[in-house]
């Protein structure tokens, strides 16, 4: 699993890298999240975005044969372990409203006998 190829970095991502020193040095002391929300900025502000859109694309293209290759010659088995995360999180879900109820059923338990002593007295 660990010779999987990565997915490939959107167009964003790739200007993001290349923008990243020049958006530092415009724009000091800014903190990491600052400078992503400034390329934020920046990139919807931009015009053409037709290069990183390109390259972004030869990426993708790059991704999906060195993807087929690697299915091909045995790949990572259960497709790349994702089959375990939803079943966990389908559990979760499950769960959740069991201890709900069975803590419902317990407090009706105690009210039924309440209302026996108080009959009782």
């Amino acid at each position: 699993m660990t010779d999987k190829p990565k997915r490939p970095m959107s167009a964003y991502m790739i200007w993001l890298n290349s923008a990243r020193e020049q958006i530092k040095s415009e724009h000091p002391g800014l903190k990491v999240t600052e400078i992503a929300k400034k390329g934020g900025e920046i990139w919807r502000s931009m015009k053409d975005k037709s290069v990183w859109e390109e390259k972004a694309a030869k990426a993708k293209e790059q991704y999906t044969k060195d993807l087929e290759s690697y299915n091909a010659n045995g790949g990572g088995g259960d497709s790349g372990g994702k089959k375990p995360q939803k079943r966990g999180g389908g559990k979760k879900g499950k769960k959740a409203p069991a201890p709900a109820k069975k803590k419902k059923e317990e407090s009706d338990d105690e009210d039924g006998a309440e209302d026996e002593e108080e009959e009782s007295e």
